[in-house]
């Protein structure tokens, strides 16, 4: 067991601090108690009053979105990139250009307001299957999907059998059903109309119109439901404070991951109130296509890792630098079994390593006995570190996920934040080994790249294109945490706990000298969809057991010195939002591999 014993320079310092975070943390309270009495985001509709909520509906139209340089020739393939792709029945094509019915801009609070649009310029033989709609503070990016039957003239005639296959995959809507309306009154008049679908069909989406006219039954198809997936609402996209509730939703499939066959359309869902019933009824595409001809080959995968592979920044003060999985093992990693005392060296490859099963805490990894190698060991090797690359289909193999891993052969301490006041560990937040991750999610209509997910530490976050840093062409800049490498888009300061109270444990993220540039350095270490034998997995991918021993901290009782010395009308508030502080605070599991991550084969944790 660790134990953190706090230095006594740092506990007087606590003290001398104790009245200041006092002040602070009850000022706090303050605010967030006025906010929650006084504020509101003024974004409703009630229908028995006069049109309370201020809507701006001159609204600016969101620029659209390009990356800072051309997409290359990408190299020779099957079907990535050509701007189609074959779900089976269905063939699709992504639309990004627009027509816009129908926006709002909220005059107070924090919410910015939406706009609705129609898909245009679809290709003949194709047929929209919903509207779009996106927050008007965000470039112009989205794009809905327009389908086409593929299977149409191959479908026998005159089969005289009623199943499935022999029915059309697309439909048109029997009907709409009106779902809102704004007052008419009021002018810049929108209306919200559900297609109601044939009898073993779905709907994909909604239309908008600025006429309470019913939209024509060929405005959309219904797709035939064994074509589709369950889909769920996902984002707010528009939200009313009123006594009849108005929501706007983003979709996704239920089911993610790089086995899921959903697709997202790209429409959204809306209604005056969504029950449990009503969500049900969403749906997606389903690619029953299983050869995933738009996938990217291995030349596609190092080209959109040559064109798109970002720098990873680590802060000017990283003492734990990363390594490659080799120079680990080379310079004194040790493998530990359960019951036995001395630890065997690994072979450089990790041949000797157990490989399969599950992490049974049978085997685990540590730092070499003697503390020169430990310390030299746990400062990395800079000029060794690659990035390690599994690359897996996403949304249903409409987009390619890139995920680049990096190893680190030690994390370093915590440092905790408290108010205004940040208070540096020796001990806490230590392990060895250190396996992050960040993933980039590539269009497989163009080949474009399209979000970034950011792993940091228990969860993460995707953000789109528009919102990323580029150092070189169309490479995006990843920030690695200090001594917890955890991914940031941007440099500055991020809190793992409550960031309303400022108090949980910090992430210090800035440019410096050290820096990996995944475009060059990597090694591609799996790509299960190319088939056997294409990419070869190191040995060290199949130990699924712990790459660092299981440590325990004595945190509680230190953090309860500091409770202690706290003036009474503080200390019964940090009492209270202790457990804001992350679990990783109290003790640590030793790491586990890449391949043992949930993440692995299923989606990104947010």
């Amino acid at each position: 067991m660790l134990v953190w014993f706090g230095s006594v320079e740092r506990l007087l310092n606590i003290i001398f601090s104790r009245l200041f975070v006092g002040f602070w943390l009850v000022f706090g309270f303050l605010r967030v108690l006025i906010i929650k009495m006084f504020s509101c985001d003024c974004l409703c509709w009630n229908r028995d009053t006069e049109f309370e909520f201020g809507f701006d509906f001159h609204t600016p139209h969101p620029e659209p979105f390009s990356l800072p340089s051309p997409l290359p020739q990408w190299p020779q393939g099957k079907g990535f990139a050509t701007g189609r792709i074959n779900l089976g029945e269905l063939e699709v094509i992504k639309i990004a250009k627009f027509d816009r019915i129908w926006s709002c801009n909220v005059l107070h609070g924090k919410a910015k307001g939406v706009a609705f649009y129609k898909p245009v310029e679809i290709p003949d033989g194709f047929y929209c299957l919903g509207h779009y709609c996106q927050p008007n503070d965000q470039p112009l990016r989205g794009y809905v999907l327009v389908a086409r039957d593929a299977a149409a003239s191959r479908r026998g005639a005159g089969s005289g059998d009623n199943s499935l296959l022999d029915l059309p995959a697309l439909k048109m809507p029997l009907n709409y059903t009106l779902v809102w309306s704004t007052d008419p009154h009021y002018g810049n008049c929108s209306y919200f109309w559900q297609p109601n679908p044939p009898v073993g069909y779905k709907a994909m989406g909604i239309v908008v119109t600025n006429t309470p006219e019913e939209p024509e039954v060929d405005e959309v198809r219904c797709v035939r439901e064994d074509l589709t997936e369950s889909c769920e609402t996902c984002h707010v996209l528009l939200s009313t404070d009123a006594s009849l509730t108005f929501e706007v939703w983003s979709t996704r499939p239920c089911r993610r991951g790089m086995f899921a066959r959903g697709v997202s359309v790209g429409t959204f869902f809306c209604g005056t109130y969504l029950s449990s019933e009503e969500r049900q009824g969403i749906a997606c595409l389903k690619n029953l296509d299983s050869t995933l001809d738009a996938m990217p080959n291995l030349d596609q995968i190092h080209a959109l890792i040559k064109h798109y592979g970002p720098t990873v920044f680590f802060h000017p003060n990283e003492e734990y630098l990363p390594s490659s999985v080799q120079w680990f093992f080379k310079n004194g990693a040790v493998l530990y079994e359960e019951g036995k005392l001395k630890g065997e060296p690994i072979d450089y490859r990790g041949s000797n390593l157990p490989c399969g099963g599950s992490n049974d805490g049978a085997f685990w990894i540590d730092l070499p006995d003697t503390d020169e190698a430990r310390d030299f060991l746990m400062k990395g090797n800079l000029e060794s570190a690659e990035l390690y690359v599994h690359v897996k289909p996403a949304v249903g193999g409409t987009f390619t996920d890139i995920a680049m891993w990096i190893f680190c052969p030690f994390n370093g301490p915590a440092t905790l934040k408290i108010g205004l006041m940040s208070i540096a560990m020796t001990k806490i937040g230590q392990h060895v080994s250190d396996w992050e991750h960040f993933t980039l999610r590539v269009s497989n209509f163009t080949g474009e790249l399209w979000q970034v997910y950011f792993s940091e530490h228990s969860g993460g976050r995707w953000l789109n294109a528009s919102d990323l840093e580029f150092i070189e062409g169309n490479k995006p800049i990843v920030y690695s945490s200090k001594h917890g490498h955890a991914s940031f888009p941007h440099p500055g300061t991020y809190l793992q706990g409550s960031s309303k109270l400022g108090i949980g444990v910090r992430n210090d993220a800035a440019q410096s000298k050290f820096f990996v540039d995944s475009s060059t350095k990597y090694q591609i270490i799996a790509a299960e969809y190319l088939g056997d034998g294409v990419v070869k997995e190191p040995c060290w991918l199949q130990y699924m057991r712990e790459w660092g021993p299981t440590i325990v901290y004595d945190s509680r009782s230190e953090l309860d010195k500091i409770i202690n010395l706290l003036p009474l009308f503080v200390r019964f508030s940090v009492e209270n939002i202790f457990d804001l502080f992350p679990t990783e605070l109290y003790g640590e599991e030793g790491p586990t591999g890449p391949k043992e991550k949930d993440n692995w084969e299923g989606d990104e944790r947010c």
